[in-house]
């Protein structure tokens, strides 16, 4: 019998004691980061909702600040009216 050669790219299904070792190595690193990237975004969303916390709270503080800085401001043309009034000489006709 003649045997024919193939000039073609030929398979080995013969798989080793390495090619599997690497196999669960990569497999278990893909796992690994996958958990860690989750432990990050559990963190990163820790992190925003307390800096949300503290926005709203920079908020109100502000917002409480300007109230008391209309009131004050108010207050100054008030007493400066006053004191403008009492200053000015009466003119007489």
């Amino acid at each position: 019998m003649k045997v024919e050669s193939q000039s073609g790219w030929q398979f080995n299904r013969q798989v080793n004691l390495s090619v599997l070792v690497q196999l669960v190595f990569l497999a278990a690193l893909i796992v690994g980061s996958w958990v860690n990237l989750q432990r990050q975004l559990d963190l990163l969303q820790k992190d925003v909702t307390y800096l949300c916390r503290c926005q709203e709270s920079f908020e109100q503080k502000i917002e409480s600040l300007a109230a008391k800085s209309v009131s004050h401001e108010h207050r100054l043309r008030a007493v400066e009216r006053a004191f403008t009034k009492s200053d000015m000489p009466e003119e007489t006709f």
